[in-house]
């Protein structure tokens, strides 16, 4: 005999996601010599950073992972904490629950289920956007706030919706003729709306983004993304 690679049995489709999460925690933080099924409850943030890293880079087929910035906005959303830093959840642990059990607050699905909606998205639609480094994706809107209210008016970046699964949207800074700023959410995108018409060509059409943050204009940005038929009708 010998024990097989782990295995979920589903009966319905809706059962995959939490199928996935069971399989990931069980082949990345169980013991090689493990008495069958015993999985830690819980386990150091780290590890899963870099588990959620390698799940992140081979789903998406790309070999920009996840980097610093990414991991801190990850552990503000996993652990419900904002007043934390970087280094204060370096020494934590997470547990199967925060992972795949606990509602995230004011929401409806878990950090898992957030997660993957994010790797689905950016696997179909997304990969050579966030291969070409013009997805920061993982980041609050508090913090996009701080990041674009100083800047120019029509400077926009791109990031993962907290409130919908697999969707992904534009938050850009409008700036008053007084100097006054205000920062806008664009409704996110699907993959249903990004396979009717691609993230390059929609960001081409809203006239009210010119720069992709800190201050590239999105032409540069974003050109080689642009629909050639739509360029060669200009």
């Amino acid at each position: 005999q010998a024990l097989s690679l782990p295995i979920v049995v589903i009966v319905h489709g809706n059962q995959d996601n939490n199928a996935k999460a069971t399989v990931l925690w069980d082949n990345a933080f169980s013991e090689i010599d493990r008495v069958p099924f015993v999985v830690a409850e819980r386990v150091p943030w780290e590890k899963m950073c870099d588990t959620l890293n390698l799940k992140f880079m081979a789903e998406v087929q790309t070999s920009k992972g996840l980097l610093k910035e990414h991991y801190f906005f990850l552990a503000q959303k996993i652990f419900n904490d904002h007043s934390a830093s970087f280094e204060d959840f370096q020494s934590r642990s997470v547990s199967w629950a925060q992972f795949n059990k606990e509602i995230l607050p004011g929401r409806g699905f878990t950090f898992w289920q957030w997660f993957d909606g994010v790797l689905d998205l950016t696997k179909r639609c997304l990969k050579s956007y966030w291969s070409d480094r013009l997805i920061i994706g993982f980041i609050s809107k508090q913090y996009v706030c701080k990041l674009l209210s100083t800047q120019p008016d029509g400077t926009f970046l791109l990031r993962f919706s907290d409130s919908e699964l697999g969707g992904v949207t534009i938050a850009h800074v409008i700036r008053g003729q007084d100097g006054s700023s205000q920062v806008e959410n664009i409704q996110p995108f699907s993959a249903k709306d990004l396979s009717i018409r691609s993230l390059g060509d929609r960001i081409r059409d809203l006239g009210q983004l010119r720069n992709l943050y800190p201050n590239t204009p999105k032409d540069q940005a974003f050109g080689s993304h642009y629909n050639s038929e739509w360029l060669a009708a200009e």
